[in-house]
């Protein structure tokens, strides 16, 4: 009986050796695949979202200011057109 199990034994060592090797392959692609999607965002030069979030405040607080500006320049028309009719 045990020379019988001896070729099955074989078989099955032989399927799980099969599946260990292709979970390595798998496993292999997978870092590759990432390491190449690593290199290709390094290479898009993207800003990272610290920075974002500095450049992001600095432009509403540019807006701001802008608004705030436009309105003083408003008032300063409206106040020389008043002191030109007089």
């Amino acid at each position: 009986m045990q020379s019988k199990s001896r070729p099955l034994d074989d078989l099955t060592n032989l399927a799980t050796n099969a599946v260990g090797a292709l979970k390595g392959v798998g496993d292999e692609m997978k870092a590759m695949g990432r390491s190449q999607a690593e290199k290709i965002v390094a290479d898009l030069d993207l800003v990272g979202r610290d920075e974002f979030e500095v450049l992001k405040a600095q432009l509403f607080q540019s807006q701001d200011e802008i608004a705030k500006l436009t309105k003083d320049i408003k008032s300063l028309k409206a106040a020389l057109k008043k002191a030109t009719a007089k």
